[in-house]
């Protein structure tokens, strides 16, 4: 004998259809949402990519975009007010990515022409993590926003400058290249294979963080939608040696150890075929502790320049350095225009605030009354 089937009465059927289509018209109302978000997001990018298009064509007096990456305030703010004085307005901009939050004016610097120049967005950046990275693209975003910044210059809060602003400027407006320090990374196991085949192995590379762009490659940089989540995925630093851990410390040890401030800028210039408008090599000075003790505990770490070391010997040979060797490559990258030898550097670090005194009482980057450091602003 066979069941009936049941049948639905008239009210439940229209209660389903009634379901369904408000199912139905939520569904609708998200994709459309979600559309709009996507146009809008498309169409900004492109607004924003058709002004720099514009702003590639600018006339008037170019500008030196400064660029500082800081914890929290600047130490040598009292050395880069003196720098700065020598400068015409016209010629520079200052842009600041410090702790979320932090306010430079007469309370926090010493300095006024660091009042009010930190970004609006900055973010809590780690050492050896992404967020470095992504505060530096922060920065150049920042300072794309105005069309007379034709170079770009990333430092650290412990930077110095080692000529004052009329040399440094032409220096860097006679040259139509970036300063990105990039060579391959053969010895050390920081490439990710996990990586591949978005960055190829081939255009893996290593340098300073510190660099020195023109606008185009600064637009590459913050533009880029397709390296950067790779670095923020697969490229991470290698915890530090611990020994409360024992032998967990010999798995912790075979991961691969990838700081991405090191990688990200060279490998994205490589991979976008740009090396040939680079002059292979920072223009920041850094002396590394070699120390075989320290680096297996600690790993590689600048020193820091004290009052004693920065002496004006020290200072000379620094500035008297033309060329740079690359033993991975077997190159030696001089430093030229045209023909002839110039100074490697126009920027050192790691400086200590009673080092910026002595560069200061030395003469190095102006006058100054060291007695205006008496009063220390937090």
């Amino acid at each position: 004998m066979m069941k009936k089937t049941p049948f639905l009465s008239p009210r439940k059927l229209l209660w389903i259809c009634f379901k369904l289509v408000i199912a139905l018209s939520v569904l609708i109302c998200m994709i459309a949402i979600w559309k709009l978000e996507l146009q809008s997001d498309l169409s900004s990018t492109k607004s924003t990519r058709t002004s720099r298009i514009v702003s590639r064509r600018f006339e008037g007096t170019p500008k030196i975009a400064f660029m500082f990456l800081a914890r929290r305030n600047l130490p040598l703010d009292f050395l880069w007010g003196s720098f700065f004085e020598g400068a015409e307005a016209a010629n520079y901009s200052i842009y600041i990515h410090s702790q979320p939050g932090f306010v430079f004016d007469e309370s926090t610097t010493r300095s006024a022409f660091f009042y009010g120049r930190q970004l609006s967005n900055s973010i809590q950046v780690g050492w050896g993590e992404a967020s470095m990275i992504e505060a530096e693209r922060l920065l150049l975003e920042a300072a794309l926003e105005d069309p007379a910044n034709q170079r770009f210059v990333l430092l650290s809060d412990s930077c110095v400058p080692l000529y004052n602003f009329s040399y440094i400027y032409n220096y860097l407006m006679l040259s139509p290249r970036s300063f990105v320090d990039s060579f391959l990374d053969k010895k050390e196991g920081r490439y990710n294979p996990k990586m591949s085949p978005n960055i190829p192995r081939d255009k893996w590379r290593k340098g300073s963080q510190w660099i020195t762009l023109i606008r185009s490659h600064a637009e590459v940089v913050v533009d880029d939608e397709d390296v950067f989540p790779i670095f923020g995925r697969f490229c991470k630093r290698r915890p530090p040696v611990d020994d409360e851990k024992g032998q967990k410390n010999t798995k912790l040890q075979k991961q691969h150890n990838c700081i991405p401030d090191e990688h990200y800028v060279q490998t994205l210039l490589a991979m976008r075929g740009l090396e040939k408008d680079l002059e292979r090599r920072t223009l920041t000075y850094t002396l590394w502790n070699e120390s075989a003790t320290k680096m297996e505990k600690k790993g590689w770490h600048p020193v820091t320049f004290t009052y004693a070391a920065a002496s004006p010997q020290r200072i000379k040979k620094i500035k008297g350095i033309t060329h740079i060797y690359y033993e991975t490559e077997y190159r030696t990258e001089w430093c030229r225009t045209n023909s002839t030898l110039i100074p490697c550097f126009l920027f050192a670090r790691k400086f200590s605030r009673g080092a910026g005194m002595r560069l200061l009482s030395e003469g190095i980057v102006g006058r100054y009354d060291p007695s205006a450091l008496i009063e220390t602003r937090q």
